[in-house]
């Protein structure tokens, strides 16, 4: 009996890859595409419409971005597997992918093998990571089941969390956008943050989150 065809829609803001990608996917034996989005709004409309058994979406589009319309999707079409498919390699967005409901997370470098791999193992109930991403999240698990005595340890996990991502250079305005927080509630915090560690600012709390190895 043949494999049934895979049906995708690919969700990209940048014209000429969209419409590549989709062109690309639509010469695969197995595959048929089944339409295109321009942003994460239209993408949540055109799944709803569509019901694609997967959804190739990019992060950074304008108006809705990519995590949050994976939520949205998975959210009202469980059965729509969503492979995220970005320029981003920071972790913040790919867990924030991973939470939202994704089930697959390569970066655009990859080849054309490993897009067709990762949609068709995705379509088939799996979750599947590019190598370099697939390593990331093997050594986050590591670290939170050996995390029994994490660094500052009067830090909540979610304080933890914001913490490494100011060492990393981040704003507040872009932790919230990766971690779906509102802004009041990232300053908040933060602030908690600087009275925990006896920090008067941002720089001292930075010094001492890398000295402590985090936001590397």
């Amino acid at each position: 009996m043949p494999e049934k065809t895979i049906r995708v829609l690919v969700a990209d803001d940048h014209p000429v890859y969209r419409e590549g990608l989709a062109v690309l996917l639509g010469s695969i034996p197995g595959i048929e595409v089944a339409g295109t989005a321009a942003d994460g709004g239209r993408a949540v409309e055109r799944a709803a419409d569509l019901q694609p058994d997967v959804a190739v979406m990019d992060v950074r589009m304008p108006g809705l971005d990519g995590i949050e319309a994976t939520r949205r999707i998975v959210a009202d079409s469980p059965h729509i597997s969503v492979v995220v498919l970005t320029m981003s390699e920071e972790d913040a967005t790919l867990f924030a992918a991973v939470q939202a409901g994704a089930r697959g997370y390569l970066l655009k470098g990859a080849g054309q093998d490993e897009i067709v791999r990762a949609i068709t193992a995705v379509a088939h109930g799996e979750a599947i990571f590019g190598p370099a991403i697939a390593l990331r999240v093997a050594e986050f698990f590591q670290g939170a089941a050996s995390a029994d005595d994490p660094v500052f340890p009067q830090l909540t996990p979610r304080e933890r969390e914001i913490l490494s991502m100011v060492a990393a250079g981040r704003s507040n305005t872009q932790i919230a956008s990766a971690l779906q927080l509102s802004p009041k509630t990232v300053r908040n915090n933060v602030s908690n943050i600087f009275a925990k560690l006896h920090v008067a600012d941002r720089a001292e709390a930075i010094v001492r989150a890398r000295d402590a190895g985090l936001g590397r």
